[in-house]
């Protein structure tokens, strides 16, 4: 593969503090989206012995849950655009011994991808942040086979996934204003809108679109939920560039906040997704 990326802004985040934050928090990540991994491989399975592609696949947790099933004579490869986290997934699959499960660092919007290898194309929530979706999709959809089956999940809305922005609304009122989110702007919820996401996908030459409106029951134990809050997504961010007093007023802000969530020293919460699946 050769890689030229637009997506400089995704690169450098993902190669930054937020990648080695995601790193750090892979064992708790990888425990709370473990039912969204169960849902992209089963849906995405083409048989053993398949050639599969996993977009975005962070430390490659999905990579591997695929290429088990897949067995010796499959192979699933693992594409991200984050350093760290491709070096943490090739680290793990030494570990397993998972030989057919292999991780290149590169984007998937302009990665030279082999043309026609793959049997399924899958993600768990890798694909909302493209410069250009369209672009990314029609490139993901060259490496895939005549047939080959696409599916991913992507969030729906912020006001569908109470859990998942509370932190940053209870913190927002402590840090410097910032001008309000593009919905379409590549992030956690560029693909919310069902329309959008369709059209990308029949844009770029996907055929058989198909999203469903999953609804996933998510939990995280009580003693971690303020690692899993501060760590990662836009307060983790914002916490790594603000002075000690803001983040620890930030901090005392999200406990009660959180704490909502919590019953009988277990935060448990809904994520509201898409299920999308499509063929070539």
């Amino acid at each position: 593969m050769s890689d030229r990326s637009p997506n400089r802004d995704q690169a450098e985040r993902w190669n930054s503090d937020s990648g080695k934050a995601w790193v750090e928090m892979q064992a708790l990540l990888d425990q709370v989206l473990e039912p969204f991994e169960r849902l992209v491989v089963e849906t995405a399975f083409p048989g053993e012995g398949g050639q599969v592609l996993d977009i975005g696949c962070g430390a490659g947790a999905t990579t591997l849950a695929m290429a088990r099933r897949l067995g010796p004579g499959g192979h699933c490869l693992g594409l991200d655009i984050s350093r760290p986290l491709i070096a943490a997934a090739r680290a793990r699959a030494a570990t397993d011994g998972l030989a057919n499960a292999t991780f290149v660092e590169g984007d998937a919007q302009t990665a030279a991808l082999d043309r026609g290898r793959y049997d399924a194309i899958q993600s768990r929530f890798g694909v909302m942040f493209f410069d250009d979706p369209v672009a990314a999709f029609a490139n993901i959809r060259r490496g895939a086979r005549p047939g080959a089956v696409l599916s991913f999940v992507a969030w729906r809305s912020p006001a569908e996934n109470e859990f998942m922005t509370a932190a940053a609304r209870a913190a927002a009122p402590l840090l410097p204003p910032a001008p309000p989110p593009d919905p379409n702007a590549p992030g956690q919820f560029a693909f919310a809108d069902r329309s959008r996401v369709g059209a990308i996908l029949q844009a770029s030459g996907w055929t058989a679109v198909d999203l469903r409106r999953t609804d996933v029951a998510c939990q995280i134990e009580e003693r971690r939920l303020m690692d899993f809050a501060t760590r990662l997504g836009p307060v983790g961010q914002a916490l790594r560039q603000v002075d000690a007093p803001t983040g620890e007023r930030v901090v005392a802000a999200l406990r009660p906040v959180l704490g909502r969530f919590v019953t009988d020293g277990v935060a448990r919460f809904n994520a509201a997704c898409w299920l999308a699946m499509a063929r070539n």
